[in-house]
Protein backbone atom coordinates (compact mmCIF):
# COMPACT_ATOMS: atom_id res chain seq x y z
CA UNK A 1 0.00 0.00 0.00
CA UNK A 2 1.17 3.45 -0.89
CA UNK A 3 0.39 6.74 0.69
CA UNK A 4 0.65 8.46 -2.67
CA UNK A 5 -2.18 6.54 -4.28
CA UNK A 6 -4.37 5.62 -1.35
CA UNK A 7 -3.98 8.84 0.63
CA UNK A 8 -3.74 11.35 -2.22
CA UNK A 9 -6.25 13.64 -0.55
CA UNK A 10 -4.99 13.27 3.09
CA UNK A 11 -2.21 15.82 3.09
CA UNK A 12 -3.26 17.40 6.39
CA UNK A 13 -3.65 14.05 8.15
CA UNK A 14 -0.27 12.90 6.92
CA UNK A 15 1.17 16.14 8.23
CA UNK A 16 -0.24 15.40 11.68
CA UNK A 17 0.82 11.75 11.59
CA UNK A 18 4.45 12.47 10.74
CA UNK A 19 4.57 15.09 13.49
CA UNK A 20 3.20 12.54 15.96
CA UNK A 21 5.86 10.04 14.90
CA UNK A 22 8.66 12.49 15.62
CA UNK A 23 7.07 13.44 18.96
CA UNK A 24 6.88 9.75 19.91
CA UNK A 25 10.53 9.23 19.01
CA UNK A 26 11.54 12.20 21.19
CA UNK A 27 9.36 10.86 24.00
CA UNK A 28 11.20 7.56 23.89
CA UNK A 29 14.52 9.43 23.86
CA UNK A 30 13.39 11.28 26.99
CA UNK A 31 12.54 7.93 28.59
CA UNK A 32 16.05 6.64 27.82
CA UNK A 33 17.56 9.80 29.27
CA UNK A 34 15.66 9.43 32.52
CA UNK A 35 16.61 5.76 32.65
CA UNK A 36 20.32 6.50 32.28
CA UNK A 37 20.04 9.23 34.91
CA UNK A 38 18.57 6.61 37.25
CA UNK A 39 21.51 4.32 36.45
CA UNK A 40 23.98 7.12 37.12
CA UNK A 41 22.32 7.99 40.42
CA UNK A 42 22.21 4.32 41.39
CA UNK A 43 25.87 3.84 40.59
CA UNK A 44 26.81 7.00 42.50
CA UNK A 45 24.83 5.91 45.55
CA UNK A 46 26.45 2.47 45.41
CA UNK A 47 29.91 4.01 45.27
CA UNK A 48 29.10 6.32 48.18
CA UNK A 49 27.83 3.32 50.13
CA UNK A 50 31.03 1.40 49.43
CA UNK A 51 33.14 4.42 50.38
CA UNK A 52 31.19 4.84 53.61
CA UNK A 53 31.80 1.28 54.75
CA UNK A 54 35.30 0.81 53.36
CA UNK A 55 38.05 0.83 56.01
CA UNK A 56 39.55 4.25 56.59
CA UNK A 57 42.52 2.96 58.57
CA UNK A 58 45.79 1.60 57.26
CA UNK A 59 46.01 -2.02 56.27
CA UNK A 60 48.15 -2.82 59.32
CA UNK A 61 45.43 -1.59 61.65
CA UNK A 62 42.64 -3.46 59.92
CA UNK A 63 41.43 -6.72 61.45
CA UNK A 64 42.49 -9.86 59.62
CA UNK A 65 39.36 -11.86 60.38
CA UNK A 66 37.93 -13.79 57.46
CA UNK A 67 34.52 -12.26 58.09
CA UNK A 68 35.98 -8.75 57.74
CA UNK A 69 38.05 -9.67 54.69
CA UNK A 70 35.00 -11.23 53.05
CA UNK A 71 32.96 -8.12 53.76
CA UNK A 72 35.67 -5.94 52.20
CA UNK A 73 35.74 -8.29 49.20
CA UNK A 74 31.97 -7.89 48.87
CA UNK A 75 32.44 -4.11 49.00
CA UNK A 76 34.99 -4.35 46.18
CA UNK A 77 32.65 -6.48 44.09
CA UNK A 78 29.83 -4.04 44.77
CA UNK A 79 32.10 -1.22 43.64
CA UNK A 80 32.73 -3.12 40.40
CA UNK A 81 28.99 -3.67 40.09
CA UNK A 82 28.49 0.09 40.40
CA UNK A 83 31.05 0.54 37.64
CA UNK A 84 28.99 -1.71 35.37
CA UNK A 85 25.89 0.38 36.09
CA UNK A 86 27.92 3.40 35.01
CA UNK A 87 28.86 1.55 31.83
CA UNK A 88 25.16 0.89 31.18
CA UNK A 89 24.37 4.57 31.65
CA UNK A 90 27.23 5.62 29.37
CA UNK A 91 26.28 3.18 26.61
CA UNK A 92 22.62 4.21 26.80
CA UNK A 93 23.59 7.84 26.53
CA UNK A 94 25.88 7.27 23.58
CA UNK A 95 24.20 4.51 21.56
CA UNK A 96 20.53 5.14 22.31
CA UNK A 97 19.77 8.62 23.59
CA UNK A 98 22.36 10.44 21.53
CA UNK A 99 21.49 8.52 18.39
CA UNK A 100 17.77 9.18 18.86
CA UNK A 101 18.27 12.89 19.31
CA UNK A 102 20.43 13.16 16.18
CA UNK A 103 17.95 11.13 14.19
CA UNK A 104 15.08 13.25 15.46
CA UNK A 105 16.75 16.38 14.15
CA UNK A 106 17.27 14.73 10.75
CA UNK A 107 13.64 13.64 10.63
CA UNK A 108 12.41 17.12 11.40
CA UNK A 109 14.49 18.60 8.59
CA UNK A 110 13.40 15.92 6.09
CA UNK A 111 9.73 16.22 7.03
CA UNK A 112 9.87 19.97 6.67
CA UNK A 113 11.37 19.63 3.19
CA UNK A 114 8.71 17.16 1.98
CA UNK A 115 5.85 19.19 3.37
CA UNK A 116 7.20 22.32 1.76
CA UNK A 117 7.29 20.55 -1.61
CA UNK A 118 3.70 19.36 -1.14
CA UNK A 119 2.55 22.84 -0.24
CA UNK A 120 4.34 24.31 -3.25
CA UNK A 121 2.64 21.78 -5.57
CA UNK A 122 -0.71 22.56 -4.00
CA UNK A 123 -0.12 26.29 -4.35
CA UNK A 124 0.81 25.89 -8.04
CA UNK A 125 -2.34 23.86 -8.69
CA UNK A 126 -4.43 26.45 -6.91
CA UNK A 127 -2.84 29.15 -9.06
CA UNK A 128 -3.69 27.21 -12.21
CA UNK A 129 -7.24 26.80 -11.01
CA UNK A 130 -7.57 30.51 -10.35
CA UNK A 131 -6.31 31.35 -13.83
CA UNK A 132 -8.77 28.92 -15.37
CA UNK A 133 -11.58 30.24 -13.20
CA UNK A 134 -10.79 33.83 -14.18
CA UNK A 135 -10.82 32.97 -17.89
CA UNK A 136 -14.08 31.11 -17.38
CA UNK A 137 -15.70 34.10 -15.67
CA UNK A 138 -14.37 36.41 -18.39
CA UNK A 139 -15.81 34.15 -21.08
CA UNK A 140 -19.15 34.08 -19.29
CA UNK A 141 -19.16 37.86 -18.97
CA UNK A 142 -18.27 38.41 -22.63
CA UNK A 143 -21.01 35.99 -23.70
CA UNK A 144 -23.63 37.97 -21.73
CA UNK A 145 -22.40 41.22 -23.29
CA UNK A 146 -22.56 39.68 -26.74
CA UNK A 147 -26.14 38.52 -26.09
CA UNK A 148 -27.11 42.04 -25.02
CA UNK A 149 -25.54 43.49 -28.17
CA UNK A 150 -27.42 40.98 -30.29
CA UNK A 151 -30.74 41.82 -28.65
CA UNK A 152 -30.03 45.52 -29.09
CA UNK A 153 -29.14 45.03 -32.77
CA UNK A 154 -32.27 42.95 -33.43
CA UNK A 155 -34.52 45.51 -31.73
CA UNK A 156 -33.09 48.42 -33.76
CA UNK A 157 -33.16 46.40 -36.94
CA UNK A 158 -36.89 45.73 -36.52
CA UNK A 159 -37.64 49.28 -35.48
CA UNK A 160 -38.81 51.28 -38.49
CA UNK A 161 -38.13 54.50 -36.73
CA UNK A 162 -34.45 53.65 -36.15
CA UNK A 163 -32.00 55.38 -38.38
CA UNK A 164 -29.47 53.56 -40.46
CA UNK A 165 -26.55 54.90 -38.44
CA UNK A 166 -28.02 53.54 -35.26
CA UNK A 167 -28.51 50.16 -36.85
CA UNK A 168 -24.94 50.14 -38.18
CA UNK A 169 -23.58 51.12 -34.79
CA UNK A 170 -25.54 48.35 -33.09
CA UNK A 171 -24.31 45.92 -35.69
CA UNK A 172 -20.68 46.86 -35.22
CA UNK A 173 -21.13 46.61 -31.42
CA UNK A 174 -22.58 43.11 -31.85
CA UNK A 175 -19.66 42.11 -34.03
CA UNK A 176 -17.17 43.43 -31.44
CA UNK A 177 -18.82 41.65 -28.53
CA UNK A 178 -19.09 38.45 -30.51
CA UNK A 179 -15.39 38.63 -31.36
CA UNK A 180 -14.46 39.26 -27.69
CA UNK A 181 -16.63 36.36 -26.60
CA UNK A 182 -14.85 34.09 -29.05
CA UNK A 183 -11.46 35.22 -27.74
CA UNK A 184 -12.57 34.65 -24.17
CA UNK A 185 -13.79 31.24 -25.14
CA UNK A 186 -10.48 30.32 -26.68
CA UNK A 187 -8.61 31.61 -23.61
CA UNK A 188 -10.90 29.73 -21.25
CA UNK A 189 -10.44 26.55 -23.26
CA UNK A 190 -6.67 26.94 -23.11
CA UNK A 191 -6.65 27.64 -19.35
CA UNK A 192 -8.97 24.73 -18.76
CA UNK A 193 -6.70 22.42 -20.70
CA UNK A 194 -3.65 23.67 -18.78
CA UNK A 195 -5.37 23.28 -15.42
CA UNK A 196 -6.48 19.74 -16.24
CA UNK A 197 -2.97 18.83 -17.22
CA UNK A 198 -1.47 20.34 -14.05
CA UNK A 199 -4.12 18.72 -11.89
CA UNK A 200 -3.40 15.32 -13.38
CA UNK A 201 0.29 15.88 -12.88
CA UNK A 202 -0.33 17.04 -9.33
CA UNK A 203 -2.42 14.08 -8.22
CA UNK A 204 -0.67 11.45 -10.27
CA UNK A 205 2.99 12.46 -10.03
CA UNK A 206 3.91 15.25 -7.58
CA UNK A 207 1.73 14.39 -4.61
CA UNK A 208 2.31 10.60 -4.80
CA UNK A 209 6.07 11.19 -4.86
CA UNK A 210 5.92 13.55 -1.91
CA UNK A 211 3.68 11.23 0.06
CA UNK A 212 5.93 8.31 -0.84
CA UNK A 213 8.90 10.22 0.60
CA UNK A 214 6.92 10.89 3.76
CA UNK A 215 6.01 7.22 3.93
CA UNK A 216 9.67 6.19 3.56
CA UNK A 217 10.63 8.67 6.28
CA UNK A 218 8.02 7.34 8.66
CA UNK A 219 9.01 3.75 7.99
CA UNK A 220 12.67 4.58 8.62
CA UNK A 221 11.62 6.22 11.90
CA UNK A 222 9.83 3.01 12.89
CA UNK A 223 12.87 0.91 11.97
CA UNK A 224 15.11 3.24 14.00
CA UNK A 225 12.89 2.85 17.03
CA UNK A 226 13.15 -0.92 16.73
CA UNK A 227 16.95 -0.71 16.50
CA UNK A 228 17.16 1.52 19.57
CA UNK A 229 14.85 -0.85 21.45
CA UNK A 230 17.28 -3.64 20.65
CA UNK A 231 20.30 -1.49 21.55
CA UNK A 232 18.62 -0.63 24.84
CA UNK A 233 18.44 -4.32 25.67
CA UNK A 234 21.91 -5.14 24.30
CA UNK A 235 23.50 -2.58 26.63
CA UNK A 236 22.07 -4.51 29.59
CA UNK A 237 23.00 -7.87 28.10
CA UNK A 238 26.66 -6.94 27.57
CA UNK A 239 27.25 -6.23 31.26
CA UNK A 240 25.41 -9.31 32.52
CA UNK A 241 28.56 -11.56 32.39
CA UNK A 242 30.61 -9.07 34.41
CA UNK A 243 27.75 -8.54 36.85
CA UNK A 244 27.50 -12.31 37.19
CA UNK A 245 31.21 -12.44 38.01
CA UNK A 246 30.67 -9.76 40.67
CA UNK A 247 27.88 -11.79 42.19
CA UNK A 248 30.01 -14.94 42.02
CA UNK A 249 32.77 -13.03 43.78
CA UNK A 250 30.34 -12.12 46.55
CA UNK A 251 29.33 -15.77 46.89
CA UNK A 252 33.00 -16.80 46.98
CA UNK A 253 33.68 -14.19 49.66
CA UNK A 254 30.81 -15.60 51.68
CA UNK A 255 32.29 -19.10 51.36
CA UNK A 256 35.67 -17.86 52.56
CA UNK A 257 34.33 -17.03 56.01
CA UNK A 258 36.09 -19.43 58.39
CA UNK A 259 35.07 -19.31 62.03
CA UNK A 260 38.03 -21.40 63.21
CA UNK A 261 40.53 -19.20 61.45
CA UNK A 262 38.92 -16.14 63.04
CA UNK A 263 39.21 -17.79 66.43
CA UNK A 264 42.90 -18.51 65.84
CA UNK A 265 43.44 -14.89 64.79
CA UNK A 266 41.86 -13.74 68.04
CA UNK A 267 44.28 -15.96 69.94
CA UNK A 268 47.21 -14.67 67.89
CA UNK A 269 46.18 -11.06 68.34
CA UNK A 270 45.58 -11.06 72.08
CA UNK A 271 47.87 -13.81 73.37
CA UNK A 272 50.02 -12.22 76.08
CA UNK A 273 52.56 -15.01 76.54
CA UNK A 274 52.19 -15.05 80.31
CA UNK A 275 51.92 -18.30 82.20
CA UNK A 276 48.68 -18.91 84.12
CA UNK A 277 48.97 -18.01 87.80
CA UNK A 278 49.90 -20.82 90.16
CA UNK A 279 48.35 -21.77 93.45
CA UNK A 280 48.56 -19.18 96.20
CA UNK A 281 50.47 -20.44 99.26
CA UNK A 282 48.64 -21.08 102.49
CA UNK A 283 49.10 -18.26 105.01
CA UNK A 284 48.97 -19.62 108.54
CA UNK A 285 48.05 -16.83 110.94
CA UNK A 286 47.75 -19.21 113.91
CA UNK A 287 51.49 -19.70 114.40
CA UNK A 288 51.60 -17.44 117.46
CA UNK A 289 48.70 -19.12 119.27
CA UNK A 290 49.85 -21.14 122.32
CA UNK A 291 48.49 -24.64 122.08
CA UNK A 292 48.24 -27.35 124.81
CA UNK A 293 48.79 -31.00 124.43
CA UNK A 294 45.14 -31.74 125.00
CA UNK A 295 43.94 -29.61 122.04
CA UNK A 296 42.09 -31.58 119.47
CA UNK A 297 43.25 -29.34 116.67
CA UNK A 298 45.81 -30.49 114.19
CA UNK A 299 48.99 -28.52 114.74
CA UNK A 300 51.51 -27.58 112.15
CA UNK A 301 54.57 -29.83 112.22
CA UNK A 302 57.69 -28.14 113.56
CA UNK A 303 61.14 -28.73 112.21
CA UNK A 304 63.94 -27.79 114.56
CA UNK A 305 67.48 -26.98 113.69
CA UNK A 306 66.75 -25.07 110.49
CA UNK A 307 67.22 -21.37 110.24
CA UNK A 308 65.21 -19.75 107.42
CA UNK A 309 66.68 -17.07 105.23
CA UNK A 310 65.61 -13.59 106.44
CA UNK A 311 64.95 -12.66 102.84
CA UNK A 312 62.77 -15.70 102.22
CA UNK A 313 59.53 -13.90 103.02
CA UNK A 314 60.34 -11.01 100.73
CA UNK A 315 61.44 -13.34 97.96
CA UNK A 316 58.19 -15.22 98.16
CA UNK A 317 56.23 -12.04 98.05
CA UNK A 318 58.18 -10.94 94.99
CA UNK A 319 57.28 -14.15 93.20
CA UNK A 320 53.57 -13.34 93.32
CA UNK A 321 52.09 -12.90 89.87
CA UNK A 322 50.95 -9.55 88.65
CA UNK A 323 49.23 -8.59 85.42
CA UNK A 324 52.38 -7.93 83.36
CA UNK A 325 54.92 -9.92 85.28
CA UNK A 326 56.01 -7.46 88.02
CA UNK A 327 54.51 -5.29 90.69
CA UNK A 328 54.05 -1.55 90.43
CA UNK A 329 57.16 0.24 91.63
CA UNK A 330 57.63 2.89 94.28
CA UNK A 331 58.81 6.20 92.84
CA UNK A 332 62.32 7.08 93.94
CA UNK A 333 61.18 10.55 94.98
CA UNK A 334 59.21 8.96 97.85
CA UNK A 335 61.58 6.88 99.96
CA UNK A 336 60.16 3.68 101.38
CA UNK A 337 59.00 3.91 104.96
CA UNK A 338 61.74 2.81 107.33
CA UNK A 339 61.37 -0.60 108.85
CA UNK A 340 61.75 -1.07 112.60
CA UNK A 341 64.99 -2.76 113.52
CA UNK A 342 64.93 -3.97 117.10
CA UNK A 343 67.50 -6.39 118.47
CA UNK A 344 66.13 -9.85 119.05
CA UNK A 345 66.99 -9.65 122.77
CA UNK A 346 64.47 -6.83 123.25
CA UNK A 347 61.48 -8.78 121.98
CA UNK A 348 59.23 -9.69 124.85
CA UNK A 349 56.30 -10.67 122.64
CA UNK A 350 57.05 -12.53 119.39
CA UNK A 351 53.81 -11.33 117.83
CA UNK A 352 54.54 -7.62 117.70
CA UNK A 353 57.51 -7.47 115.34
CA UNK A 354 55.97 -9.90 112.84
CA UNK A 355 52.76 -7.88 112.60
CA UNK A 356 54.69 -4.65 112.37
CA UNK A 357 56.86 -5.98 109.58
CA UNK A 358 53.85 -7.26 107.65
CA UNK A 359 52.09 -3.92 108.09
CA UNK A 360 55.11 -1.98 106.82
CA UNK A 361 55.53 -4.20 103.78
CA UNK A 362 51.83 -3.99 102.95
CA UNK A 363 51.96 -0.20 103.19
CA UNK A 364 54.95 -0.15 100.84
CA UNK A 365 53.06 -2.18 98.26
CA UNK A 366 49.98 0.01 98.55
CA UNK A 367 52.04 3.14 97.97
CA UNK A 368 53.82 1.56 95.02
CA UNK A 369 50.56 0.52 93.40
CA UNK A 370 48.94 3.93 93.76
CA UNK A 371 51.79 6.30 92.80
CA UNK A 372 53.30 6.23 89.29
CA UNK A 373 56.98 5.44 88.90
CA UNK A 374 59.65 8.12 89.17
CA UNK A 375 60.64 7.64 85.55
CA UNK A 376 57.03 7.94 84.37
CA UNK A 377 56.59 11.17 86.33
CA UNK A 378 59.74 12.54 84.75
CA UNK A 379 58.89 11.68 81.17
CA UNK A 380 55.22 12.61 81.32
CA UNK A 381 54.10 9.87 78.88
CA UNK A 382 55.36 6.26 78.72
CA UNK A 383 58.14 5.56 76.26
CA UNK A 384 56.58 3.27 73.67
CA UNK A 385 59.63 2.89 71.45
CA UNK A 386 60.54 -0.51 72.89
CA UNK A 387 56.87 -1.53 73.06
CA UNK A 388 57.32 -2.49 76.68
CA UNK A 389 53.71 -1.57 77.37
CA UNK A 390 52.58 -4.62 75.37
CA UNK A 391 52.37 -8.20 76.62
CA UNK A 392 55.41 -10.34 75.72
CA UNK A 393 53.82 -12.22 72.83
CA UNK A 394 52.37 -9.08 71.23
CA UNK A 395 55.61 -7.22 71.85
CA UNK A 396 57.57 -9.99 70.14
CA UNK A 397 55.34 -9.84 67.06
CA UNK A 398 55.50 -6.06 66.80
CA UNK A 399 59.26 -6.05 67.21
CA UNK A 400 59.63 -8.74 64.55
CA UNK A 401 57.47 -6.71 62.15
CA UNK A 402 59.54 -3.61 62.85
CA UNK A 403 62.78 -5.53 62.24
CA UNK A 404 61.43 -6.82 58.92
CA UNK A 405 60.44 -3.30 57.81
CA UNK A 406 63.82 -1.89 58.82
CA UNK A 407 65.56 -4.72 56.97
CA UNK A 408 63.64 -3.89 53.80
CA UNK A 409 64.56 -0.22 54.13
CA UNK A 410 68.20 -1.18 54.73
CA UNK A 411 68.17 -3.31 51.59
CA UNK A 412 66.84 -0.35 49.60
CA UNK A 413 69.60 1.88 50.95
CA UNK A 414 72.19 -0.75 50.09
CA UNK A 415 70.84 -1.01 46.54
CA UNK A 416 70.96 2.76 46.25
CA UNK A 417 74.55 2.80 47.52
CA UNK A 418 75.59 0.17 44.98
CA UNK A 419 73.90 2.09 42.19
CA UNK A 420 75.64 5.31 43.21
CA UNK A 421 79.00 3.56 43.37
CA UNK A 422 78.48 2.14 39.89
CA UNK A 423 77.53 5.58 38.61
CA UNK A 424 80.62 7.03 40.29
CA UNK A 425 82.81 4.44 38.57
CA UNK A 426 81.24 5.32 35.22
CA UNK A 427 81.89 9.02 35.85
CA UNK A 428 85.50 8.30 36.81
CA UNK A 429 86.05 6.33 33.62
CA UNK A 430 84.14 8.87 31.48
CA UNK A 431 84.51 12.35 33.01
CA UNK A 432 82.49 13.92 30.22
CA UNK A 433 79.39 12.15 31.54
CA UNK A 434 79.52 13.82 34.95
CA UNK A 435 81.53 14.82 37.97
CA UNK A 436 82.24 11.88 40.33
CA UNK A 437 82.60 14.26 43.26
CA UNK A 438 78.99 15.37 42.90
CA UNK A 439 77.85 11.89 43.96
CA UNK A 440 79.95 11.73 47.10
CA UNK A 441 77.47 13.69 49.33
CA UNK A 442 74.68 11.38 48.27
CA UNK A 443 76.81 8.30 48.90
CA UNK A 444 77.78 9.60 52.34
CA UNK A 445 74.14 10.30 53.15
CA UNK A 446 73.18 6.80 52.05
CA UNK A 447 75.90 5.24 54.18
CA UNK A 448 74.78 7.33 57.16
CA UNK A 449 71.20 6.14 56.64
CA UNK A 450 72.45 2.56 56.48
CA UNK A 451 74.29 2.96 59.78
CA UNK A 452 71.18 4.42 61.39
CA UNK A 453 69.06 1.56 60.11
CA UNK A 454 71.59 -1.02 61.31
CA UNK A 455 71.59 0.64 64.71
CA UNK A 456 67.79 0.55 64.82
CA UNK A 457 67.78 -3.10 63.75
CA UNK A 458 70.33 -3.99 66.41
CA UNK A 459 68.36 -2.15 69.06
CA UNK A 460 65.13 -3.90 68.11
CA UNK A 461 66.88 -7.26 67.92
CA UNK A 462 68.19 -6.64 71.43
CA UNK A 463 64.67 -5.93 72.64
CA UNK A 464 63.43 -9.01 70.83
CA UNK A 465 66.12 -11.14 72.48
CA UNK A 466 65.10 -9.69 75.84
CA UNK A 467 61.49 -10.64 75.20
CA UNK A 468 62.37 -14.19 74.19
CA UNK A 469 64.87 -14.58 77.04
CA UNK A 470 62.41 -13.09 79.54
CA UNK A 471 59.75 -15.51 78.38
CA UNK A 472 62.03 -18.48 79.04
CA UNK A 473 63.17 -17.10 82.40
CA UNK A 474 59.55 -16.49 83.41
CA UNK A 475 58.73 -20.12 82.70
CA UNK A 476 61.76 -21.34 84.68
CA UNK A 477 60.85 -19.04 87.58
CA UNK A 478 57.33 -20.38 87.47
CA UNK A 479 58.58 -23.92 87.68
CA UNK A 480 60.99 -23.15 90.51
CA UNK A 481 58.30 -21.25 92.43
CA UNK A 482 55.89 -24.12 92.01
CA UNK A 483 58.52 -26.55 93.22
CA UNK A 484 59.16 -24.46 96.32
CA UNK A 485 55.46 -24.29 97.12
CA UNK A 486 55.06 -28.01 96.65
CA UNK A 487 58.09 -28.94 98.74
CA UNK A 488 57.08 -26.86 101.77
CA UNK A 489 53.50 -27.86 102.50
CA UNK A 490 54.01 -28.54 106.21
CA UNK A 491 55.83 -25.42 107.30
CA UNK A 492 54.45 -22.45 109.16
CA UNK A 493 53.67 -19.42 107.09
CA UNK A 494 55.14 -16.05 107.88
CA UNK A 495 53.02 -12.85 107.73
CA UNK A 496 54.26 -12.34 104.15
CA UNK A 497 52.95 -15.68 102.98
CA UNK A 498 56.29 -17.60 103.02
CA UNK A 499 56.67 -20.80 104.95
CA UNK A 500 59.13 -21.35 107.77
CA UNK A 501 60.04 -24.46 109.68
CA UNK A 502 61.59 -22.79 112.73
CA UNK A 503 59.31 -20.99 115.10
CA UNK A 504 62.32 -19.67 116.96
CA UNK A 505 62.43 -17.16 114.14
CA UNK A 506 59.81 -15.26 116.04
CA UNK A 507 62.45 -14.23 118.57
CA UNK A 508 65.02 -13.16 116.00
CA UNK A 509 65.35 -9.83 114.21
CA UNK A 510 62.57 -9.14 111.69
CA UNK A 511 63.22 -10.03 108.06
CA UNK A 512 64.71 -7.12 106.14
CA UNK A 513 63.35 -6.27 102.70
CA UNK A 514 65.56 -6.84 99.71
CA UNK A 515 67.51 -3.62 99.15
CA UNK A 516 67.49 -4.31 95.40
CA UNK A 517 63.72 -4.72 95.21
CA UNK A 518 63.28 -1.35 93.49
CA UNK A 519 66.47 -1.38 91.46
CA UNK A 520 64.74 -2.98 88.50
CA UNK A 521 62.90 0.32 88.05
CA UNK A 522 65.99 1.58 86.24
CA UNK A 523 67.20 -1.74 84.80
CA UNK A 524 64.19 -2.45 82.58
CA UNK A 525 65.23 -0.49 79.49
CA UNK A 526 68.31 -0.14 77.37
CA UNK A 527 70.70 2.74 78.17
CA UNK A 528 69.37 6.02 76.86
CA UNK A 529 71.50 7.92 74.31
CA UNK A 530 73.64 10.84 75.48
CA UNK A 531 72.10 14.17 74.50
CA UNK A 532 74.57 16.48 76.26
CA UNK A 533 76.87 16.89 79.21
CA UNK A 534 76.85 18.86 82.42
CA UNK A 535 79.18 20.10 85.15
CA UNK A 536 78.25 19.89 88.82
CA UNK A 537 78.12 23.32 90.43
CA UNK A 538 77.49 21.88 93.88
CA UNK A 539 77.78 18.55 95.59
CA UNK A 540 74.69 16.37 95.93
CA UNK A 541 74.41 13.46 98.36
CA UNK A 542 71.72 11.52 96.45
CA UNK A 543 70.08 10.19 99.58
CA UNK A 544 66.71 9.43 97.92
CA UNK A 545 66.13 6.31 95.86
CA UNK A 546 66.75 6.96 92.15
CA UNK A 547 68.99 9.98 92.68
CA UNK A 548 72.71 10.06 91.96
CA UNK A 549 75.58 11.17 94.16
CA UNK A 550 77.79 13.78 92.54
CA UNK A 551 80.72 15.91 93.59
CA UNK A 552 81.40 19.54 92.80
CA UNK A 553 82.99 20.13 89.35
CA UNK A 554 82.25 16.53 88.33
CA UNK A 555 81.39 16.13 84.62
CA UNK A 556 78.37 13.93 83.84
CA UNK A 557 76.51 12.86 80.70
CA UNK A 558 72.95 14.13 80.21
CA UNK A 559 70.59 11.38 79.01
CA UNK A 560 67.21 12.99 79.74
CA UNK A 561 66.21 16.65 79.93
CA UNK A 562 64.36 18.36 82.72
CA UNK A 563 60.61 17.91 82.10
CA UNK A 564 59.68 20.88 84.25
CA UNK A 565 59.91 19.28 87.68
CA UNK A 566 63.48 20.39 88.48
CA UNK A 567 65.22 17.02 87.91
CA UNK A 568 67.64 15.99 85.15
CA UNK A 569 68.68 12.42 84.46
CA UNK A 570 72.45 11.95 84.07
CA UNK A 571 74.98 9.16 83.76
CA UNK A 572 78.45 8.85 85.21
CA UNK A 573 81.41 7.62 83.20
CA UNK A 574 81.18 4.41 85.20
CA UNK A 575 77.68 3.83 83.76
CA UNK A 576 75.71 4.63 86.91
CA UNK A 577 72.51 6.61 86.19
CA UNK A 578 70.19 8.69 88.30
CA UNK A 579 68.50 12.06 88.75
CA UNK A 580 70.15 15.24 90.02
CA UNK A 581 68.64 18.71 90.67
CA UNK A 582 68.74 20.81 87.52
CA UNK A 583 69.76 23.88 89.50
CA UNK A 584 72.88 22.06 90.75
CA UNK A 585 74.42 21.57 87.30
CA UNK A 586 75.45 23.56 84.25
CA UNK A 587 74.07 21.76 81.17
CA UNK A 588 75.32 21.95 77.60
CA UNK A 589 73.22 20.13 75.01
CA UNK A 590 74.75 18.51 71.94
CA UNK A 591 74.23 20.19 68.57
CA UNK A 592 72.48 17.21 67.06
CA UNK A 593 69.83 17.14 69.80
CA UNK A 594 68.06 20.44 70.30
CA UNK A 595 70.80 22.96 69.83
CA UNK A 596 73.50 24.04 72.24
CA UNK A 597 71.61 25.31 75.26
CA UNK A 598 73.17 26.05 78.64
CA UNK A 599 71.20 25.88 81.89
CA UNK A 600 72.63 27.56 84.99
Amino acid sequence: MSWGTDLWDQFENLDKHTQWGIDFLERYAKFVKERLEIEQTYAKQLRNLVKKYCPKRSKDDEPRFTSCLSFYAILNELNDYAGQREVVAEEMGHKVYGELMRYSQDLKAERKHHLQEGRKAQQYLDQCWKQMDNSKKKFERECREAEKSQIMFERLDNDINATKSEVEKAKSQLYLRTHMADESKNEYAAQLQTFNAEQWKHFNAAIPQIFKNLQDMDERRTVKLGETYRSFAEVERKVIPIISKCLEGMVTAAKNVDERKDSSIVVESFKSGFEPPGDFPFEDFSQNIQRTGSDGTIGTPKNDGSRPDPKHAIGKAKNKLWLFGKKPKLPPSIPPPPLPSFPHTHFQSPKFPSERIAQCLNEMRKVKSKIPSFRGSKRGAPNLEDLSHLPPEQRRKKLQQRIDELSRELQKEMDQRDALNKMKDVYEKNPQMGDPGSLQPKISETICNMEKLRSEIHKNETWLAEVEGGKQSTRSDRRSSTDVNHHAPHGRESPEGSYTDDHSQEHRSPPQPDPHEFDDEFDDDDPLPVIGHCKALYSFDGSNEGTLVMKEDEVLYVIEEDKGDGWTRVRKQSGEEGYVPTSYVEITMEKHSKGAVTYI
